[in-house]
């Protein structure tokens, strides 16, 4: 939970270990600061069978701040050869700006080799 913490102090990724899921790209603003930058998280998870499901946890954990869906795609998440592929699109949020989501991930996986892909669903 992160209710209570700072806008810096939020995870910009928080993705399942491995496999393929869901995910959405999100910009997260401080509600008290609107002079303050967003930051932009990515969230995904498979436990959740719509982008909207990922959204609605991402509101519980972060109910302090606002939270807004930039748009959503897949992830195909490999730990053991260090590989993250981003692709596809969220039919509720739209496409995700991939090459934003690349990113976010690799300061998050420095030692990852992650790619991008418009191609699927």
């Amino acid at each position: 939970m992160c209710s209570n913490c700072s806008l810096e102090a939020i995870p910009r990724v928080d993705i399942d270990t491995s496999g393929v899921f869901k995910y959405i790209l999100l910009n997260v603003h401080d509600q008290n600061k609107d002079s303050e930058e967003p930051v932009i998280i990515v969230r995904g998870y498979k436990r959740c069978n719509y982008h909207s499901d990922i959204y609605d946890e991402v509101q519980e954990e972060l109910s302090a701040f606002d939270c807004e869906v930039l748009g959503g795609g897949r992830i195909s998440h490999d730990p053991d050869s260090k590989k993250i592929h981003i692709y596809g699109y969220s039919q509720g949020y739209g496409k995700a700006d991939h090459d934003v989501t690349a990113k976010v991930v690799k300061d998050a996986y420095p030692e990852y080799t992650i790619t991008i892909s418009d191609e699927g669903y």
